[in-house]
């Protein structure tokens, strides 16, 4: 390599200036510019020749300048949101030591923190006997999750695949993540085999319908063998009532999966634990540490209740140029439908190490105290009007100007202006026909002032859109 100390010092006096500097762009969550402009501003052309160290530090300026800062306070856009330090450096020893997960033999001490990791993770959910492993996503959690319950009801698909006639079935909440279409796809059953359930004014699934639902599947000579309880809908966070769906997928023997990839993390505090109700009872659990534990992308978990489950998914893992079996441990990669896997365990084990069990406790429950808090402020404030009840970490809302216009229109007119002045960032859904300010509050570290701030900013700039009209 040509880097000197020197070069390394001053690349990595950028990356800290970036995490160190509130004023990083002036305070702003992102600095707009037209995509147009962008691509003249920065050169994304492989050279012929290398451009050396220095290109890389101007790159990486340029890199932050534009880029959107989701560990800011005033990021309230997606899902994962936030800074977390100890995480970060954990992520910095996973690079720099840059090993694959699937042997022993190369992963030895992260196959060891992946393992406490996963028994950790299983003790919350109740798995006394449980498994899992870390995959790449919540997507990819509920694809394991549905290819295991594939497999349990139909073992020979592994090698003969998938048979149409023997007619499998899934069902899921209306409103589910999109990840149980795309798994139903991928697996061979078919999108038009995914079963989406009538939730209740809340979101909820309602566990009189998904029983209606398999009836008719079975009437209609189909074989139900898959249901999906979601822990956290993605537009108003709503969570399904496991302890009365599972009673129902134990008498028609379906499979039943949690997803929690949104709100898993919930599961932490005793004080919420009451929304994973019967969640021992469920076969597998998607949850996604880069959501509401602030873990840097991606740290997501699959855990199924049964060991050896995932072992029996794949078939002629016991390839001798990798699983060698000369160490008395599990090669982790004989569980897992990828062969070379990132090591994402470290990260989260080196926050959970930082901040402790009672740690991650208070930090999940503050998250939950500040959307209460952003709750309050919508239903305090005149022309703000809450759209859906608040049920964990989503503030669903829209602003209501005193003269006649579409308001759908008008409040997608001020998230926009909004997101482009890169003073806050917050995303939009719909509820029924209405246009909904979708508030996630999922920062741990996120304050009352950070909310009055985004309140202050989202409010100037629909008065002064209201006053144009």
């Amino acid at each position: 390599m040509d880097f000197e100390n020197q070069d390394l010092e001053s690349f990595f006096s950028v990356v800290k200036n970036y995490i160190d500097n509130p004023n990083f762009n002036e305070g702003k969550v992102v600095k707009y510019i037209e995509p147009k402009k962008l691509l003249n501003d920065i050169d994304f052309t492989i050279p012929q020749d290398g451009e050396g160290v220095e290109s890389l530090i101007h790159y990486a300026q340029k890199y932050f300048q534009y880029s959107v800062n989701t560990g800011s306070k005033q990021f309230l856009n997606q899902l994962y949101q936030g800074f977390n330090l100890p995480a970060f450096l954990g992520d910095i020893v996973t690079v720099a030591s840059n090993t694959s997960m699937y042997t022993y033999e190369v992963a030895p001490v992260a196959t060891h923190i992946e393992q406490e990791l996963i028994k950790l993770m299983n003790s919350y959910a109740g798995y006394a006997d449980g498994d899992g492993i870390f995959v790449t996503g919540g997507s990819n959690a509920n694809l394991m999750a549905m290819f295991s319950a594939r497999n349990r009801i139909a073992p020979d698909f592994r090698s003969s695949g998938v048979d149409s006639s023997l007619k499998l079935k899934a069902f899921v909440n209306e409103q589910a993540h999109y990840s149980m279409d795309i798994a139903a796809n991928l697996l061979g059953i078919g999108t038009n085999n995914v079963i989406k359930v009538k939730a209740d004014a809340d979101g909820r699934m309602i566990p009189e319908e998904l029983e209606k639902e398999i009836l008719k599947s079975i009437d209609r000579g189909e074989k139900p063998f898959f249901v999906a309880a979601t822990s956290g809908t993605t537009v108003m966070a709503a969570f399904d009532p496991i302890d009365k769906i599972a009673p129902i997928c134990k008498k028609y023997n379906v499979w039943l999966h949690a997803d929690g990839a949104f709100g898993g993390s919930l599961i932490l505090s005793s004080k919420y634990k009451s929304l994973f109700k019967g969640i021992e009872q469920t076969d597998s659990f998607t949850w996604d540490a880069h959501k509401l534990m602030n873990i840097p992308l991606m740290c997501s978990v699959i855990l199924v209740r049964e060991k050896g489950t995932l072992h029996s998914n794949i078939i002629d893992a016991n390839t001798d140029y990798i699983y060698h079996g000369l160490d008395d441990i599990e090669d982790l990669g004989k569980k897992s439908i990828q062969c070379g896997r990132r090591v994402d365990a470290v990260k989260l084990w080196f926050a959970w190490k930082y901040f402790g069990k009672k740690g991650y406790a208070q930090r999940v429950e503050n998250v939950m105290n500040m959307a209460a808090y952003a709750e309050e402020v919508v239903l305090e404030t005149p022309k703000l009007e809450l759209v859906a009840p608040r049920q964990s970490v989503n503030v669903c809302f829209r602003y209501v100007p005193n003269k006649k216009v579409d308001i759908n229109d008008f409040n997608l007119r001020v998230r926009e202006v909004l997101r482009r002045s890169g003073k806050s960032m917050v995303n939009y859904a719909y509820v029924g026909n209405k246009l909904v300010i979708r508030l996630v509050v999922s920062n741990n570290e996120i304050e009352k002032d950070d909310i009055d701030s985004f309140f202050e900013n989202f409010n100037e700039i629909a008065k002064v859109l209201e006053n144009e009209l």
